[in-house]
């Protein structure tokens, strides 16, 4: 019963190719009083990387508010859970798969949308819902549209054949994720609040039961290395960390799970998911105060002469990683078998506290379980502001020369609605079943997706309902991190109000640079400590979240990109609003103020190629009074529609809920701005919504008791938009701009190709 051995002289070596620093290593020698075993140094290094670990960002995540009237789980478990009323309650998470994505983007997406659906159900709830945030290169190129598409793909793959709908989701092309995209996969599940399980081992004597798919070699170190490190190498050489994912197989791990759950047979559960057997099994230990005897040789393997390392770090998917009584242990293997999934004890608890692994009779591992959970280093890295913010917050959009009749407003505005960055994406949605269960009440394409609260399966419906959006805007983190993670979360807060629910809480995924770069660092502390802010003047917690760093290429760091998801309430489904325009003689009312800001706006960018300037400031008091507002309004059945403002600002929202509605609008400028800034000013806080004009006065009264601007600007009608003399297109120009173009874009070779054959 000997430790795998490894020379003193090799050790150090060997765990600086495997991702620690030397100081690191020392800190392990310390803890075990002896050289690490090979076994020992891999899953160190693994539970010890920035992936598992948030050595980086532990300290400035500490900023962030995570109680609140909703919570019942905050961060620290699989997922987030938030009571959502009448006895359910909604288990959520987001987190990334970006550089998996990167290398192999259908399996790397696909991967990811399983592995946030496995936080899920390991917290008790059945998934009702997913969703996507993306962001990619300029698809002007094979490489872009070769990623995309695979990723879009992989998502839908998945997604479909698991019957979980995904409802909504975001998606923008940049040149800063040339060499690095993001794939931020988010999923919500339903549970009755008594279900809700935790990941915690208990019982010493207690047994250690592994479920679902063989053990391969796939996915060694792939999440929880890949994510440590910057992508300076050919992204083919790292094809074999990438994980291969069957969706059916974890279709029949969902229901087995839910039925053991409901069976009261589980004393714990837990997801396989980034450094596979060692994170799962150390986890659940240390958050229990015991210790785990596991043996490798009797995890089921797919692959001939595993050796024990590649056996404890493997991040095969599709497995869980349960307790039991020995008692229970023959009913949940029967559950097991009737769902066709493999389950085998693996191990044992035990009260030693310690971390054991076995070969059989050999012992390859023996360290205290919690030191791989939380005794990895925590550091406080440098921070600089950097230097490029200086002269892009400096420059003045209005000092260029724009567009001023209405011909050029009007061609504008149709250019904006073909920017990838606005145009439909019905292209992305339609290959989604997103009516998969039946609870899915607003469907992709509006501001947040609406679900029912309920389990169709058994008849246990609620009047509730939920309403999910995921949003972040990199350009203006780029700009200003502070304000740009606060217009992330007031455009999330905005887009849930517009269907009628209540912001309630948030999960979160941080995408970053290098956070041993100040400047890199400097930029995630900015964002963290703007969401935070606006968190707390909300009063809306953040349950869960994921941090990404080393999302850079050759040196180049992505754009800070700190995506937000946000989980709204609706005390009544059936009140929900959608944002087309409804009916001919409504109402246009603008909610909020138009300012003279066109800094990092979709409209500098496409019109003269140019990211600066200052993004639009935000107000926290007048965002949050604009939500409650709105979700008033729409309760009170006062409000038709609601549409929030956001990329190319009024004169894109307005086209949009013509486009929705497929009817026209005739609307006045206010004509105290510059036309441009009238019509593509991306300032925040404002929505625009119709009412029949009968119940103006009431919106107007609702308004002044929230200290919101109310501003009637139009009437619904026609098949045109006109917005004063500065913007005339109808119905069929904008439907022409606004819906081919992702398609358009992303086929554009096999356009050329034909295009090619038919000269020939």
């Amino acid at each position: 019963m000997t430790l795998e051995t490894l020379s003193p002289e090799l050790a150090p070596t060997l765990a600086v190719e495997l991702g620690l620093k030397l100081d690191e290593y020392e800190k392990i020698v310390d803890i075990l009083g002896r050289v690490p075993s090979l076994t020992e140094l891999y899953m160190y290094s693994l539970m010890w990387s920035e992936h598992c670990s948030y050595k980086h960002s532990r300290k400035a995540l500490r900023m962030f508010p995570t109680q609140g009237d909703h919570v019942l789980q905050g961060p620290g478990e699989n997922a987030g859970v938030i009571d959502v009323g009448d006895g359910w309650a909604v288990a959520f998470k987001m987190e990334s798969h970006n550089h998996p994505s990167a290398i192999e983007p259908y399996q790397g997406a696909a991967t990811g949308v399983g592995g946030i659906i496995r936080d899920i159900f390991t917290m008790g709830a059945r998934p009702v819902a997913s969703l996507d945030s993306l962001r990619f290169g300029t698809l002007d190129t094979p490489r872009q549209r070769y990623l995309f598409e695979g990723a879009v793909a992989g998502i839908g793959g998945y997604g479909n054949c698991l019957g979980v709908p995904t409802v909504g989701g975001e998606v923008y092309f940049e040149e800063a994720y040339e060499g690095n995209c993001l794939i931020n996969a988010m999923a919500l599940g339903l549970m009755r609040k008594e279900n809700l399980t935790r990941a915690v081992a208990a019982g010493p004597g207690n047994l250690v039961l592994l479920i679902g798919s063989t053990t391969g070699r796939d996915g060694i170190g792939g999440a929880s290395t890949l994510a440590s490190q910057e992508f300076d190498e050919k992204a083919e050489d790292k094809r074999p960390s990438v994980q291969v994912g069957d969706p059916f197989e974890e279709k029949l791990l969902i229901e087995a799970c839910l039925e053991l759950l409901d069976a009261k047979l589980l004393v714990a559960l837990g997801d396989l998911g980034a450094a596979g057997l060692t994170s799962s099994a150390s986890e659940m230990a240390s958050r229990g105060g015991v210790g785990l005897d596991i043996d490798v040789t009797k995890v089921p393997q797919r692959e001939d002469a595993m050796m024990p390392f590649e056996i404890m770090v493997s991040e095969s998917q599709e497995r869980m990683l349960a307790v039991v009584t020995p008692e229970n242990l023959a009913a949940s293997q029967a559950v097991c078998k009737k769902w066709g999934l493999l389950s085998t004890v693996i191990g044992t608890v035990t009260d030693t506290g310690r971390f054991v692994v076995r070969e059989g009779e050999t012992v390859v591992a023996d360290m205290p379980a919690a030191t791989l959970a939380h005794d990895a280093p925590v550091y406080d890295p440098a921070m600089e502001r950097p230097a490029y913010l200086a002269e892009v917050q400096a420059f003045d959009p209005m000092t260029l020369e724009h567009p001023h009749t209405r011909e050029a407003l009007s061609a504008t505005l149709l250019e904006l609605l073909a920017s990838p960055n606005i145009c439909s994406r019905h292209w992305i949605w339609e290959q989604y079943d997103h009516q998969v269960m039946l609870n899915t009440v607003v469907l992709p394409g509006g501001d947040a997706a609406v679900l029912r609260i309920g389990d169709t399966g058994r008849g246990e419906m609620s009047e509730r309902g939920i309403a999910v959006s995921a949003d972040c805007n990199g350009r203006y983190c780029y700009l200003d991190p502070y304000t740009g993670a606060q217009i992330a979360f007031v455009e999330a807060a905005r887009n849930v109000a517009c269907t009628g629910g209540r912001p309630a809480a948030i999960t979160d995924c941080l995408n970053f640079g290098n956070p041993e770069k100040p400047e890199v660092f400097w930029t995630f502390h900015q964002s963290v400590k703007g969401l935070a802010d606006a968190c707390t003047a909300f009063g809306v917690p953040v349950v869960s979240g994921n941090v990404s760093f080393y999302n850079e290429s050759f040196g180049q760091a992505i754009y800070p990109t700190p995506t937000v998801g946000l989980v709204g309430v609706l005390d009544y489904v059936d009140d929900h609003c959608t944002m087309e325009f409804k009916a001919e003689g409504d109402a246009i009312v603008l909610l909020g103020r138009t300012r003279n800001e066109l800094g990092g706006s979709e409209y500098l960018k496409v019109h003269h190629g140019m990211v600066a300037g200052r993004p639009p400031k935000v107000d926290l008091v007048d965002e949050r009074l604009l939500t409650e507002l709105v979700v008033t309004a729409i309760r009170t059945g006062i409000v038709r529609s609601a549409h929030d403002c956001a990329e190319g600002g009024l004169a894109v929202a307005l086209a949009e809920c013509c486009i929705a509605g497929g009817i026209g609008a005739t609307v006045d400028a206010e004509g105290t701005l510059p036309a441009v800034a009238e019509l593509f000013s991306e300032s925040q806080g404002r929505i625009v919504v119709t009412v029949a004009p009968e119940h103006l006065g009431a919106l107007k009264q609702l308004a002044a008791t929230h200290g919101t601007p109310c501003t009637r600007i139009g009437t619904v009608g026609g098949d045109r938009l006109r917005i004063g003399t500065a913007a005339d297109v109808s119905l069929t120009e904008m439907r022409d701009a606004y819906l081919p173009t992702l398609e358009r874009l992303v086929h554009s070779d096999e356009t050329l190709q034909s295009e090619e054959l038919t000269d020939r």
